[in-house]
């Protein structure tokens, strides 16, 4: 299975964007060192509205859904397919510098890859 893989960033703050197509839809996991499961959204592009849509599902305890949310909405938007994007960054005793950090991060690590063209290979 082919795969797009990048990352941005130094020490807690590195972040890591991995994709993959199964068959014509995207799965994309934004993650760091202590990859896991925080929030998984899917994102659809409704060809007739010509709009992308979103829905969450957040663990317990978690506030990665807003990495996974606007990277769902972002890619399917532009590729006008599903997309499943699973995020799950930790850091113990995170700091409110360390949280923004990881997600300006997690934003250019998408918008990266949407300006390759989503290129899977």
């Amino acid at each position: 299975m082919e795969v797009y893989e990048s990352n941005i960033g130094e020490g807690n703050t590195s972040v890591k964007l991995t994709a993959r197509l199964l068959g014509g839809d995207f799965v994309v996991f934004v993650y760091n060192k202590n990859a896991h499961i925080g929030a998984v959204a899917v994102g659809e592009y409704d060809l007739s509205n010509k709009r992308a849509s979103t829905s969450v599902i957040t663990r317990l305890g978690h506030k990665e859904d807003i990495v996974a949310q606007k990277a769902a909405y972002l890619i399917s938007n532009y590729t006008k397919k599903a997309v499943c994007v699973v995020a799950g960054m930790h850091i113990d005793n995170i700091t409110r510098d360390e949280i923004k950090q990881l997600v300006e991060n997690s934003h250019k690590l998408v918008e990266d890859f949407i300006s390759k063209g989503c290129k899977i290979s």
